[in-house]
């Protein structure tokens, strides 16, 4: 292990943040979208039939060049391009916002909370690095579980506009937490992007995901992290408090 690691970029989606299932929560969200575009026929059935196959066109041509569209030009574009385009664009943030949520509810792992707060205290950098649709989730999170002192910067591909795992994101933090590549470190469970993207940028360590549970992945030697951890508070094993 390299001791001399002294910043740790984390992942959201299924490394500092999981989700949590609610059928109840998941279908209020599909029918705020439904409601949102003037939509009266069965909401469940219009996110399933319409909003669910156009938003799988929209993240392969995403995940193909490694970037992200603004939110309006996501529903303009892709996921609502044949109602009114005032009315997509008036009602996009709230929309982007309910589809995460159709998902299901996102929490933060289990010891989450004070593995970064105890991490900070240690004396460690600490940043996010995340793909993800939105640009008001986050913020909101941030401040209402007060967690925005302890992360440096916070990035992300609908802000930005750019993908893991295209190096240009890791640099994006790097340049704002003014911290060596080789002194960082990065976590996240997606192995072919937030790993492969880590290295690409000259990223120091990585450490892999692999919650219990969780489909294991592939791994070769592009997307091999130096460790793996099952639980998130393993990385206070990893990381000493720094001299």
């Amino acid at each position: 292990m390299d001791r001399q690691i002294d910043t740790i970029f984390v992942d959201l989606g299924d490394t500092f943040r999981v989700i949590r299932k609610d059928e109840a929560y998941m279908t209020a969200a599909k029918t705020r979208i439904a409601e949102l575009l003037g939509v009266e026929t069965d909401p469940v059935a219009f996110y399933r039939d319409v909003i669910e196959p156009r938003y799988d066109k929209y993240r392969e041509w995403a995940l193909h060049f490694y970037c992200e569209a603004p939110v309006k030009e996501l529903w303009i574009r892709w996921l609502a391009y044949d109602f009114p385009r005032e009315r997509v664009e008036a009602a996009a943030d709230e929309m982007t916002y309910a589809y995460r949520k159709t998902k299901g509810e996102r929490v933060v792992t289990d010891g989450g909370v004070e593995t970064v707060k105890e991490l900070y205290r240690r004396g460690y950098t600490l940043a996010i690095v995340s793909d993800l649709v939105g640009t008001e989730e986050v913020d909101e999170w941030l401040d209402h579980d007060g967690l925005r002192p302890y992360f440096k910067s916070v990035q992300q591909s609908s802000v930005c506009l750019i993908r893991k795992p295209h190096p240009a994101i890791y640099y994006y933090a790097l340049a704002e937490t003014g911290s060596d590549p080789q002194r960082t470190c990065y976590v996240g469970d997606n192995l072919n992007r937030d790993i492969v993207g880590a290295k690409a940028a000259g990223l120091g360590m990585t450490v892999g995901v692999q919650y219990p549970g969780k489909k294991p992945q592939e791994v070769t030697d592009e997307n091999r992290p130096d460790v793996f951890i099952s639980h998130f508070s393993q990385l206070l094993d990893l990381f000493p408090p720094l001299k």
